[in-house]
C-alpha cells in the first residue's frame, strides 16, 4: 500500500476512531510539530508512562516512542532528559539506558505545580514533549480509555506543560496530554471519551498508536534535517521486549505480552517499515 504522507502512515489501521480528529488539525500536523522541535534547540524534556491500573503495571505504548524521539533529538544536538513517575519508572529506564530520568512525585496540585516550577528552573527546557501520558480531564481526575479514575497512579505532570510555551503532545485516545487542543470536538466523536484531557500543547500529533506518532515525528525530523534518525524495525521491537521484561503490559488487555495496543510485534512493525519506505522514497 502506498501512503501519501507520514500522517497517513501513523493513522493507518486505526481501531479506536482517533483518525476522525484529523480534519480538525492542519493537514501537515506532523511537519508542524517537527518544525517546532527544530526551532527549539537546547534541552528537551520527554514525558511518558501510562499506568494500567487494572493490571498494576505501566503499558508498552509510550516508552519506545519516547526513546526514539530522545535518540533523534540527541543526534540533532539537543540535550534530553525523560520525565515520568514512580509507577512507570522501571519501564522507562528499561529503554532509555543511562539517560537522565526525572521522577515526578504523585502529589497535590499545589505541590505538583511547585515541583514543575523547580524542574523548569533547574533544566531550563527549550521544549516539552509528551507521548502517551494521561492528562487531566475537566473534572480534575485522570482517566484511562475505559473512563476509570486512575488519579492515584498518575503524577500531575501536566503542570510542566502549563508552565511552558513550546510543547508537543502525542496521543491515540483522547485522554492524553495535548488532547486538550481538541477538547471541544472529542466528546462528539464516536469511540472517543466524553471527558477528554483538557491539557493543551503548542502542537498535537495524533496516531493509531502513540509509539507510531513518535516514530512519525522522528521520520519527519529526519526529512527536514537531512539526517537518518529512524530506529530500525528490529530496534522498535526490541524496545517493546525490554519494556515487557521490566514489567510492562499490553494496554488493551492488561496482559504481560510483547504486544502494543492489540498488535503483536509483527503487526506493530508495519508503521516503522512503512516510514522507512516513505523516507527512502523521498530520497
Amino acid at each position: 500500500m502506498t501512503h501519501k504522507s507520514i500522517e497517513d502512515i501513523i493513522l493507518q489501521l486505526d481501531t479506536r476512531g482517533i483518525s476522525a480528529l484529523r480534519e480538525h488539525l492542519p493537514a501537515n500536523y506532523v511537519e508542524e510539530a517537527a518544525q517546532q522541535v527544530l526551532e527549539r534547540p537546547g534541552k528537551a524534556l520527554v514525558v511518558t508512562g501510562f499506568y494500567i491500573a487494572y493490571a498494576s503495571a505501566a503499558e508498552t505504548d509510550g516508552p519506545p516512542g519516547a526513546v526514539a524521539i530522545g535518540e533523534a533529538l540527541k543526534k540533532l544536538g539537543h540535550e534530553v532528559a525523560y520525565v515520568t513517575d514512580s509507577w512507570s519508572m522501571d519501564v522507562v529506564k528499561s529503554v532509555v539506558g543511562d539517560a537522565e530520568v526525572i521522577e515526578f512525585p504523585v502529589a497535590s496540585h499545589f505541590e505538583s505545580s511547585q515541583f514543575a516550577h523547580e524542574v523548569t528552573a533547574k533544566h531550563k527546557p527549550s521544549l516539552m514533549i509528551s507521548i502517551e501520558r494521561a492528562g487531566l480531564v475537566g473534572d480534575g481526575t485522570y482517566r484511562n480509555w475505559k473512563g476509570e479514575d486512575i488519579s492515584e497512579f498518575n503524577a500531575k505532570i501536566d503542570h510542566l506543560f502549563d508552565q511552558h510555551p513550546h510543547s508537543v503532545g502525542i496521543g491515540d485516545g483522547g485522554n492524553e496530554i495535548g488532547m486538550g487542543n481538541l477538547k471541544a470536538v472529542i466528546p462528539g466523536t464516536p469511540k472517543l471519551p466524553d471527558n477528554p484531557c483538557v491539557t493543551t500543547t503548542t502542537k498535537l500529533v495524533i496516531a493509531s498508536t502513540s509509539n507510531w506518532g513518535g516514530y512519525g515525528l522522528v521520520a519527519q525530523l529526519g526529512l527536514l534535517s537531512g539526517k537518518d534518525l529512524l530506529p530500525s524495525v528490529e530496534q522498535g521491537s526490541e524496545w517493546v521486549r525490554q519494556t515487557v521484561a521490566a514489567g510492562a503490559v499490553e494496554g488493551l488487555s492488561g496482559e504481560s505480552k510483547e504486544w502494543v495496543d492489540g498488535r503483536d510485534l509483527e503487526a506493530d512493525s508495519v508503521c516503522l517499515r512503512d516510514l522507512h519506505d516513505f523516507v527512502r522514497a523521498q530520497g
